[in-house]
């Protein structure tokens, strides 16, 4: 019988391994079933909350609500009971938004209540709040929703959605930032109530591949200098993206008082992206943090987000990060680097600059699919250089920078099961417009994906992948000859 047992409970163990075999170490996924965009984010009394869209009984995208997490240190993730759901309130079903601390009780549900704005779908989309009393642990939707109607005679289309709230200092009112199918539209209160239309932005600048969605609006200092500041809108499109279907592109502009009605300008003439890869979406930044602008993003693209080979769950967030304003070369663009949080799960190191030669495998055991690599290369003579990750099944990734043709790339051809969609298996690649002579990547390595902060954050690339046996060995390749600075691979556990 104890032989019997045994053998029962092994297999119950394999199989359990099977369906969470691309389970992320140190990445949020919800125990089960289908998520993506991230909503309703705010920094509050020591916790971030993060919720997200979810469905609560399958893996695809259907019957919408809040999902709900809590962290205390952005890497510990603790889910809780759903935020805000459907009911019989005859208005649907709840789509993406955000959610603000109103520190002066504008709204009269108490000072410092959390309030969160979102999208209903019925009749029509139409911008909906609900209020926590308790610290988010619950939500109460309010009253008299919707906040912002969207009857059918009105000339408002359906798509109409994921309101981003912010408290504009300088105004002294509070801004909503609204997707209006192919623009943003600028509403402004000043009891988080009550709205009024102020100004649109969007229509023929940027990408228009596809609908815009998910707007965030944040203040920026340019290069920490705090007598020089920016407004950055980020836009998430679909389709449209640098690399194929959705992305998030971002324009840097002035927000200001035009004839009474608060007005964005950005001169931006070229497209911009937070995220080259194609496995960046909807991301938007945490409210109520100080001094940082710290953002996640759903680890997905629309293109084959509901056929990604996960079994019981579908769906990550990408690690998160902060956003700055550089000025490169004359131009004003956002860097990102890994959160700050994440250095106390980095741990000891699995390979070191001792280790490495040049296109040559260096084996490190197991370790590898949950690791950061860190390198940094003189490259003055070379046409094509970076590292190769990989396993001895010959599935590998490609993470690189061409300098023949000045850009990064991510090449995951031959990364591991990609049947599940053609055209999934490609290289991706992130153009840039100088020639340089040295290169540094950061890659964080996890069980189903790769992110690359390209030399600080420059160019970002996130992109998931399958590989049927987890990637043990890594691989300096180049055509050249090249002097290798810094290396090293780290684990990275939760533990």
């Amino acid at each position: 019988m104890i032989l019997v047992a045994n053998k029962e409970q092994n297999m119950k163990k394999q199989e359990i391994t099977s369906i969470e075999k691309y389970r992320p170490v140190y990445h949020y996924t919800p125990k089960k079933n289908w998520m993506n965009d991230p909503n309703g984010m705010v920094y509050y009394d020591g916790e971030y909350h993060l919720c997200y869209q979810h469905d609560s009984n399958d893996i695809i995208f259907s019957d919408m609500s809040w999902g709900h997490a809590i962290s205390t240190d952005l890497v510990q993730w603790e889910e809780c009971a759903k935020a805000i759901v459907p009911d019989n309130d005859g208005l649907g079903m709840i789509f993406s938004g955000s959610a603000v601390v109103d520190k002066n009780n504008c709204a009269g549900f108490g000072v410092n209540t959390l309030v969160a704005f979102y999208t209903s779908t019925k009749p029509r989309q139409q911008q909906s709040m609900a209020y926590s009393i308790d610290r988010g642990r619950t939500w109460i939707k309010y009253i008299e929703n919707p906040i912002i109607k969207n009857e059918e005679w009105d000339s408002i289309p359906d798509d109409f959605r994921d309101p981003k709230v912010i408290w504009h200092k300088d105004s002294q009112k509070w801004i909503m930032s609204l997707a209006v199918k192919d623009h943003i539209e600028f509403w402004s209160s000043c009891n988080l109530k009550d709205w009024t239309k102020d100004s649109e932005f969007g229509q023929g600048v940027g990408s228009h591949g596809g609908v815009w969605e998910c707007p965030d609006f944040i203040e920026l200092s340019v290069d920490n200098d705090q007598t020089n500041k920016k407004w950055v809108l980020l836009v998430s499109i679909n389709p449209g993206g640098p690399n194929g279907g959705s992305a998030t592109q971002y324009f840097v502009g002035e927000f200001k008082d035009v004839d009474g009605q608060m007005t964005y300008i950005s001169s931006q003439k070229d497209e911009k992206w937070i995220d080259y890869g194609t496995d960046n979406y909807a991301g938007v930044t945490w409210s109520n943090v100080e001094n940082k602008a710290i953002a996640i993003g759903w680890m997905s693209n629309w293109d084959y987000a509901d056929k990604v080979p996960t079994n019981n769950w579908r769906g990550a967030m990408t690690i998160p990060r902060e956003l700055e304003l550089k000025n490169i070369e004359g131009e004003i663009s956002i860097t990102s680097k890994p959160a700050f949080a994440l250095k106390q799960i980095i741990g000891a190191a699995i390979a070191t600059i001792d280790d490495a030669s040049i296109n040559s495998n260096i084996n490190v055991g197991e370790e590898l699919s949950s690791s950061r690599i860190k390198v940094k290369m003189d490259i003055c003579d070379i046409k094509d250089v970076g590292i190769e990750i990989g396993n001895s099944k010959g599935e590998h990734v490609k993470i690189g920078y061409n300098k023949l043709d000045t850009y990064f790339y991510v090449d995951r051809s031959n990364s591991g099961e990609n049947s599940f969609k053609s055209g999934f298996a490609k290289l991706h690649k992130a153009k840039t417009n100088r020639n340089l002579e040295s290169l540094d990547m950061e890659i964080f390595i996890d069980k189903s994906s790769v992110e690359v902060f390209f030399n600080n954050g420059e160019r970002v690339m996130t992109e998931i992948i399958f590989p049927t046996e987890d990637f043990n060995m890594v691989k300096i390749f180049c055509d050249n000859k090249i002097e290798i600075r810094e290396f090293d691979i780290k684990r990275i556990s939760l533990i």
